[in-house]
């Protein structure tokens, strides 16, 4: 992978969210069984994450199972957990190579024994990689980080080590799943579905949010191009105002 430019890496948003929707409808569309939509997907995944990579991004934070999702048919959640599993395996050289360093969000406990031995042997290969972050969010939930950060935030009160009074934005986001995470520039959702799906809640505060009708798996190249064009379209106030010059 060719390093970018400070030029080049300035013009695509330095953090990427994507919720990663769709699959199953794609695969009604063709007459598929939703597990052809899951496993298209993963191509999807491999394409957006290296052309990430290639374009500058440092961070891309990719919604792949979401607490909610233990809701559905078991058969469909063995066939999602196979299919993270063989993922976690397959695209070791994909990430060595495009020097990404792989990590995840979400209550990792509830994943299977084999994921987690795969996930975490994938983490620590790719742990001195110094180019992109690839973060999944796995059996995740906004409402839940948040949730789970305040248990933890109450235990160190309990015990003495924290002051309430002393409790602010900066406290919370140090008990977050990810503490170093940054917020999002751009969070992108596919299938043209209006809403953030208890996604990032915390720090989707200030993101600029691009909505597509295109299903994951016909999510690529071109289709990031675009939400990409128009994240560069957009003016970022923070809650602020635009100052016009005179």
């Amino acid at each position: 992978m060719t390093a970018q430019s400070d030029g080049a890496a300035a013009a695509v948003p330095q953090h990427v969210a994507i919720i990663m929707d769709g699959n199953g409808r794609w695969a009604q569309r063709k007459g598929l069984a939703r597990v052809s939509g899951h496993r298209e997907g993963i191509d999807s995944v491999r394409e957006i994450t290296t052309e990430c990579a290639r374009l500058g991004v440092a961070s891309l934070t990719l919604y792949a199972f979401s607490v909610e999702n233990w809701k559905r048919p078991k058969t469909e959640i063995r066939v999602l957990m196979g299919l993270l599993r063989r993922f976690l395996i397959d695209e070791r050289k994909v990430i060595m190579d495009n020097r990404i360093r792989l990590t995840s969000i979400g209550r990792i406990h509830d994943l299977p024994a084999d994921v987690v031995k795969e996930l975490r042997a994938t983490e620590r290969l790719s742990g001195r990689n110094d180019g992109m972050v690839l973060r999944l969010a796995l059996s995740y939930g906004g409402r839940a980080e948040i949730a789970d950060a305040c248990k933890r935030i109450a235990r160190e009160v309990r015990a003495g080590r924290l002051d309430p009074e002393a409790i602010d934005e900066e406290t919370v986001q140090a008990f977050l799943y990810d503490p170093s995470l940054p917020d999002p520039d751009l969070l992108i959702r596919t299938a043209g579905e209006m809403r953030f799906s208890n996604f990032l809640l915390w720090q989707a505060s200030y993101t600029e949010l691009y909505v597509t009708p295109a299903c994951w798996p016909e999510f690529r190249t071109p289709q990031l191009l675009e939400a990409f064009a128009e994240y560069r379209q957009r003016v970022r106030k923070f809650g602020g105002l635009v100052k016009v010059r005179a």
